[in-house]
């Protein structure tokens, strides 16, 4: 570096310093030029053990820009707080801080979040998305768009896109897609289409669970996989009380057997 002839030498000497110290990795440790990693992320899932666990819609961390602010995140029900090294534009490493201490239903996630979210990680980002990865190969995946809220499970129209049984989820055959779509109203009144004839019934829900009740419907003879639908579901809606929840715009329907379906809620252009 060149300086002019006459500067005290103690200006030289920092002058010296400060550009070595620029030169040495393209800016001061902490600092986020370029390295795309700062902000709110919102959790989608976790990848560990072999497992993919959907994440809550709290689920999410906020990334400081310098390394003298703190991140801060939810892992699933509790608050946490986090010291962030950026090591670069391909790692950080997270010290973890402080948390709340409530009590949670998912402890599954919550408790996976927190031992991932810890040490040196790899960062893989993408315009909307940025996935963090572990030493021994675990993942957390992060999208910069907010949740969707839970559609509600009244009001609202399902159309089933898969049956599930024996814990397996199988999507309803091809030439079956679209045809089952049931709405429970305000009231309790449900209605739709089993995949071929349509139906009517009370419906009753206590917290978690949906019972229904005899169902009434309509007497055309179905065929194929439109039948075998409607015999499936048939049989669903009538054993008794079924475990409901919904996440995002997707419902899940388990009966005490462990069969069930998934129904996805109409968007509003439909």
């Amino acid at each position: 570096m060149r300086t002019p002839r006459h500067l005290p030498a103690a200006l030289v000497a920092l002058l010296t310093l400060a550009a070595a110290t620029a030169c040495s990795d393209g800016g001061p440790r902490g600092t986020l030029p370029g390295h795309g990693s700062a902000g709110t992320w919102f959790v989608q899932s976790l990848s560990t053990g072999g497992k993919t666990l959907t994440a809550p819609p709290v689920a999410q961390v906020r990334f400081p820009v310098s390394a003298s602010d703190q991140a801060t995140g939810n892992y699933g029900c509790n608050g946490f707080t986090a010291k962030v090294a950026y090591d670069g534009p391909g790692a950080i490493t997270v010290e973890p801080g402080s948390t709340t201490a409530m009590a949670c239903e998912n402890t599954e996630f919550e408790t996976a979040f927190a031992g991932l979210l810890t040490g040196r990680l790899t960062v893989e980002r993408q315009p909307d998305r940025l996935t963090l990865k572990t030493a021994d190969g675990s993942t957390i995946a992060m999208t910069s768009e907010p949740p969707a809220p839970d559609a509600p499970l009244t009001a609202t129209a399902w159309t089933v896109t898969s049956l599930v049984s024996g814990g397996t989820a199988a999507s309803v055959p091809a030439e079956a897609a679209g045809k089952a779509v049931f709405t429970i109203a305000a009231d309790g009144a449900a209605s739709g289409s089993l995949g071929c004839n349509r139906f009517s019934a009370k419906a009753a829900v206590e917290g978690p669970r949906l019972s229904f009740g005899p169902l009434t419907s309509t007497r055309m003879a179905c065929q194929g996989p439109q039948g075998e639908l409607e015999a499936k579901l048939t049989a669903l809606f009538g054993s008794g009380p079924l475990t409901w929840k919904v996440q995002g715009a997707t419902l899940y329907l388990t009966a005490a057997d462990g069969n069930g379906l998934t129904a996805k809620a109409a968007s509003a252009a439909e």
